[in-house]
């Protein structure tokens, strides 16, 4: 089982490299805040392969504060987020709600 850990392990530093230089490049805001969001998940899942490396329960409540805090970025990201761009569909919408 340590070494299905270990490989966990590595596999999730690849992915907290890539989001990293994902969340360095990212052309908009947007993009910036879904990567920090990927990060914070990739952070989560790090603890709990930690808590089993370890065999222990302590890091549940880091685990918690963190997704806590991923659920509240996420929904603010969302909720203040530019509507769309895309005025050909915003057109489009209100002659169907015309009909």
């Amino acid at each position: 089982m340590s070494v299905v850990l270990v490989a966990a392990a590595v596999v999730l530093a690849v992915s907290g490299m890539l989001t990293l230089a994902r969340m360095t490049m990212g052309p908009t805001m947007l993009d910036r805040a879904i990567s920090f969001d990927v990060l914070l998940s990739i952070i989560i899942c790090v603890i709990a392969v930690d808590a089993a490396l370890r065999r222990t329960a302590e890091n549940v409540p880091a685990m918690l504060v963190a997704t806590l805090l991923g659920f509240v970025g996420s929904v603010s990201v969302a909720r203040f987020s530019p509507g769309s761009d895309d005025v050909e569909a915003e057109a489009a919408d209100d002659e169907e709600g015309d009909g």
